[in-house]
């Protein structure tokens, strides 16, 4: 009976800790005035949850989860930003191409681009996800954050398996129960990535091995 409740304690207060996350994201964005707001929350998020997974003590509170968001979120705001763009502009290309291939009749040639744009869309949403959580972890300049996410990708299958059927399995709860969206929002799908890149992802200074890394940030 012990080990149950210590279970449902634990379960409670990481519910608790990814809805106070959700709450500090739609909060900052809006004082980023959306565009400058948004990657900040979603890089403060990161951070918080690496933090979380890493800590010796789980027992996060609602002031703790917000203070450390906001400190994350203020001093990360023009570099996350920078890194966001940086991420999104090329995204933004690939999924207008695919839209663009998808809604006009270029033949048997289509229907080829068509799949392959398809397939590099999920490859570079999966390297952005991933890219998320590596630069939480490193102090690193944006190119080499984006290698080491694209390298993380192919290097690590189990890891992206996971984060893809994670991701799959959040969808699917979304669609089936829309006030569970408005509940959380990109919070849970944020911490099933930082949750499994801390298992699988094998970063040297944050997985469950506890191997160190020199230039990991504290």
């Amino acid at each position: 009976m012990q080990r149950f409740a210590l279970g449902y304690e634990r379960l409670a207060r990481m519910v608790m800790l990814i809805a106070v996350v959700h709450m500090a994201v739609l909060v900052h964005t809006i004082c980023g005035l959306v565009a400058f707001g948004l990657f900040p929350s979603i890089g403060a998020a990161y951070t918080v949850y690496r933090q979380w997974l890493m800590s010796e003590d789980r027992s996060w509170g609602i002031r703790q989860t917000w203070s450390a968001f906001h400190a994350a979120w203020r001093a990360d705001l023009r570099a996350a930003n920078l890194f966001g763009w940086a991420l999104a502009i090329p995204g933004l290309l690939l999924l207008w191409e695919y839209w663009f291939v998808q809604h006009n009749d270029l033949g048997q040639l289509g229907i080829l681009a068509s799949g392959v744009l398809l397939v590099a869309n999920l490859a570079y949403l999966l390297m952005t996800c991933v890219g998320w959580a590596v630069r939480s972890h490193y102090a690193e300049r944006t190119g080499w954050v984006i290698r080491m996410s694209a390298s993380m990708v192919v290097a690590r299958p189990l890891c992206s398996l996971f984060i893809v059927l994670l991701l799959a399995i959040i969808c699917y709860a979304y669609y089936t129960w829309p006030g569970l969206a408005a509940a959380l929002g990109i919070s849970v799908p944020i911490f099933a990535i930082m949750a499994s890149v801390y298992a699988w992802g094998g970063l040297p200074g944050m997985n469950a091995h506890g191997a160190q890394e020199q230039r990991a940030r504290p």
